[in-house]
Protein backbone atom coordinates (compact mmCIF):
# COMPACT_ATOMS: atom_id res chain seq x y z
CA UNK A 1 0.00 0.00 0.00
CA UNK A 2 0.90 3.45 -0.38
CA UNK A 3 0.95 6.19 2.68
CA UNK A 4 -1.10 9.38 1.49
CA UNK A 5 0.00 12.10 3.26
CA UNK A 6 -1.77 15.68 2.90
CA UNK A 7 -3.95 18.68 4.47
CA UNK A 8 -5.27 21.71 3.76
CA UNK A 9 -3.19 24.97 2.57
CA UNK A 10 -3.03 26.71 5.93
CA UNK A 11 -1.75 23.50 7.55
CA UNK A 12 -4.30 23.16 10.08
CA UNK A 13 -5.32 20.46 9.55
CA UNK A 14 -3.15 17.37 8.41
CA UNK A 15 -3.82 13.27 7.31
CA UNK A 16 -2.64 10.31 6.53
CA UNK A 17 -4.06 7.33 5.13
CA UNK A 18 -3.09 3.57 3.26
CA UNK A 19 -3.99 3.30 -0.16
CA UNK A 20 -4.12 0.38 -2.98
CA UNK A 21 -5.75 2.72 -5.43
CA UNK A 22 -3.14 5.98 -5.30
CA UNK A 23 -4.02 7.03 -9.25
CA UNK A 24 -5.84 10.55 -9.89
CA UNK A 25 -6.91 9.16 -12.58
CA UNK A 26 -10.95 10.13 -12.86
CA UNK A 27 -11.71 13.80 -13.06
CA UNK A 28 -15.26 14.37 -12.01
CA UNK A 29 -17.17 17.34 -13.94
CA UNK A 30 -20.36 17.01 -11.47
CA UNK A 31 -21.62 20.65 -9.89
CA UNK A 32 -20.59 19.61 -6.19
CA UNK A 33 -17.16 19.08 -7.33
CA UNK A 34 -16.67 21.65 -10.02
CA UNK A 35 -17.87 24.58 -7.99
CA UNK A 36 -16.12 23.00 -4.47
CA UNK A 37 -12.93 21.88 -5.93
CA UNK A 38 -11.58 24.96 -7.05
CA UNK A 39 -9.64 23.05 -10.08
CA UNK A 40 -9.98 23.07 -13.80
CA UNK A 41 -13.34 22.48 -13.84
CA UNK A 42 -13.08 19.08 -11.93
CA UNK A 43 -12.38 17.24 -8.28
CA UNK A 44 -10.17 13.97 -8.68
CA UNK A 45 -10.43 12.13 -5.78
CA UNK A 46 -8.40 8.50 -5.25
CA UNK A 47 -9.46 6.08 -2.60
CA UNK A 48 -7.79 4.92 1.11
CA UNK A 49 -8.43 2.85 3.31
CA UNK A 50 -10.86 4.41 6.31
CA UNK A 51 -9.85 2.26 9.01
CA UNK A 52 -6.02 4.25 8.29
CA UNK A 53 -7.27 7.09 8.39
CA UNK A 54 -5.13 9.17 10.87
CA UNK A 55 -6.29 13.23 10.94
CA UNK A 56 -3.97 15.64 13.06
CA UNK A 57 -4.62 19.74 13.68
CA UNK A 58 -5.15 22.81 15.54
CA UNK A 59 -9.28 21.80 14.87
CA UNK A 60 -10.70 18.63 13.70
CA UNK A 61 -12.21 19.34 9.84
CA UNK A 62 -15.77 20.58 9.02
CA UNK A 63 -18.19 18.48 7.42
CA UNK A 64 -21.83 18.58 5.01
CA UNK A 65 -23.50 16.18 3.20
CA UNK A 66 -23.14 17.58 -0.85
CA UNK A 67 -25.68 17.03 -3.66
CA UNK A 68 -25.91 15.30 -6.50
CA UNK A 69 -28.28 14.87 -9.55
CA UNK A 70 -30.66 11.93 -9.67
CA UNK A 71 -30.19 10.11 -12.99
CA UNK A 72 -33.76 9.75 -13.63
CA UNK A 73 -35.53 13.09 -12.63
CA UNK A 74 -32.38 14.54 -12.88
CA UNK A 75 -32.84 16.84 -9.55
CA UNK A 76 -30.29 17.60 -6.92
CA UNK A 77 -30.88 15.66 -3.80
CA UNK A 78 -28.93 15.66 -0.71
CA UNK A 79 -26.20 12.85 -1.01
CA UNK A 80 -25.86 10.49 1.83
CA UNK A 81 -21.98 11.38 1.59
CA UNK A 82 -20.24 13.79 3.61
CA UNK A 83 -17.22 15.94 1.98
CA UNK A 84 -14.22 17.20 5.10
CA UNK A 85 -12.64 20.28 4.72
CA UNK A 86 -10.94 22.88 6.20
CA UNK A 87 -12.85 25.65 8.78
CA UNK A 88 -10.26 28.33 8.45
CA UNK A 89 -9.13 28.11 4.29
CA UNK A 90 -12.01 25.97 3.36
CA UNK A 91 -9.85 23.58 1.68
CA UNK A 92 -11.75 20.10 0.45
CA UNK A 93 -10.28 17.13 2.10
CA UNK A 94 -11.79 14.35 1.62
CA UNK A 95 -14.91 12.70 1.01
CA UNK A 96 -16.64 9.58 2.97
CA UNK A 97 -19.90 7.34 2.56
CA UNK A 98 -21.56 5.38 4.69
CA UNK A 99 -22.74 3.13 1.58
CA UNK A 100 -18.66 2.18 0.98
CA UNK A 101 -18.11 2.49 5.05
CA UNK A 102 -14.23 0.82 4.49
CA UNK A 103 -12.94 3.71 2.04
CA UNK A 104 -12.49 7.42 2.36
CA UNK A 105 -11.87 9.21 -1.09
CA UNK A 106 -9.30 11.81 -0.26
CA UNK A 107 -9.19 14.97 -3.06
CA UNK A 108 -5.79 15.09 -5.14
CA UNK A 109 -5.38 18.14 -4.88
CA UNK A 110 -5.12 18.11 -0.83
CA UNK A 111 -1.79 14.99 -1.08
CA UNK A 112 1.10 16.57 -0.18
CA UNK A 113 2.92 13.23 -1.08
CA UNK A 114 4.00 12.56 -4.28
CA UNK A 115 1.28 10.40 -6.24
CA UNK A 116 1.91 8.16 -9.24
CA UNK A 117 1.04 9.39 -12.73
CA UNK A 118 -1.55 7.36 -14.57
CA UNK A 119 -1.50 5.89 -17.51
CA UNK A 120 -4.73 7.77 -18.67
CA UNK A 121 -7.45 10.00 -17.57
CA UNK A 122 -11.23 8.94 -17.41
CA UNK A 123 -13.67 11.85 -17.68
CA UNK A 124 -17.03 11.68 -15.97
CA UNK A 125 -20.50 13.56 -15.25
CA UNK A 126 -19.46 15.36 -18.19
CA UNK A 127 -23.93 16.06 -18.45
CA UNK A 128 -22.80 18.68 -16.11
CA UNK A 129 -19.86 20.42 -16.96
CA UNK A 130 -19.20 24.08 -16.97
CA UNK A 131 -19.99 25.51 -20.34
CA UNK A 132 -16.30 26.97 -19.98
CA UNK A 133 -14.57 23.70 -19.74
CA UNK A 134 -13.15 21.68 -22.76
CA UNK A 135 -12.61 18.01 -20.89
CA UNK A 136 -9.62 16.72 -22.84
CA UNK A 137 -9.34 14.88 -25.52
CA UNK A 138 -7.30 12.02 -27.59
CA UNK A 139 -5.57 9.35 -26.49
CA UNK A 140 -5.59 8.25 -23.11
CA UNK A 141 -9.07 9.59 -22.44
CA UNK A 142 -12.25 8.25 -21.62
CA UNK A 143 -15.27 10.23 -21.40
CA UNK A 144 -18.69 9.36 -19.97
CA UNK A 145 -21.45 11.41 -19.17
CA UNK A 146 -22.74 10.12 -16.28
CA UNK A 147 -20.89 7.29 -13.98
CA UNK A 148 -18.78 4.43 -15.87
CA UNK A 149 -19.39 1.44 -14.88
CA UNK A 150 -15.69 0.28 -13.81
CA UNK A 151 -15.25 1.47 -10.02
CA UNK A 152 -11.87 2.77 -9.03
CA UNK A 153 -10.29 -0.54 -7.70
CA UNK A 154 -11.18 -2.13 -11.12
CA UNK A 155 -9.44 0.32 -13.12
CA UNK A 156 -6.61 -0.59 -10.83
CA UNK A 157 -6.73 -3.78 -11.55
CA UNK A 158 -7.20 -3.51 -15.27
CA UNK A 159 -4.35 -1.42 -15.03
CA UNK A 160 -1.95 -3.66 -13.14
CA UNK A 161 -1.65 -0.89 -10.45
CA UNK A 162 -3.71 -2.47 -7.58
CA UNK A 163 -1.03 -2.10 -5.00
CA UNK A 164 -0.66 -4.72 -1.90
Amino acid sequence: MLKLEGGCYCKAVRFSALSHTPYPYMRCYCSFCRTTSGSGGYGINIMAEADTLSVIGEKSPGSHHGKYHDEDTDELKQSPGVRYFCHDCGSPLWAADPRWPQWIYPYASAIHSPLPVPPESVHIMLDFKAPWVVAAAGDNHRHFDRYPDEGIVDWHYRHGLYIE
